[in-house]
């Protein structure tokens, strides 16, 4: 792994039921974590259609040092900010099971 390639600071973020003080609950996304990572593209382009029209489907990989706080993110209940993009977590790939990186494949959401 190189370090000097880990040029993207990202932030993960966690999705929390937060209660307010009558008692009402509601999710909100808190930031979790800050770090530095590598992007790179999902190799082929993958197409879907919605409403009608043909959209693409922006995929990219975030390649991150592995960590306590990184080896707890899950696919479900986080997601990862690039600048003002947001990427759900689609799958975490510990590499080979050595605890040196941690791959996240995460999908551009739709707003």
């Amino acid at each position: 792994m190189r370090i000097s390639a880990m040029n993207v600071r990202i932030t993960i973020q966690k999705n929390e039921v937060i209660t307010d003080k009558i008692g009402n609950h509601r999710n909100e996304w808190s930031d979790y974590h800050s770090c530095y990572a590598t992007t790179s593209t999902k190799t082929g382009e993958q197409e879907e259609e919605s409403a009608s029209q043909t959209v693409n489907k922006e995929r990219l990989d975030f390649t991150v040092r592995y960590s306590s706080e990184t080896a707890a993110v899950t696919p479900d209940g986080f997601r990862i900010l690039l600048g003002e993009r947001i990427y759900n977590i689609i799958s975490v790939d510990d590499m080979a099971f050595k605890h040196k990186s941690l791959k996240f494949h995460a999908e551009l959401v739709r707003r």
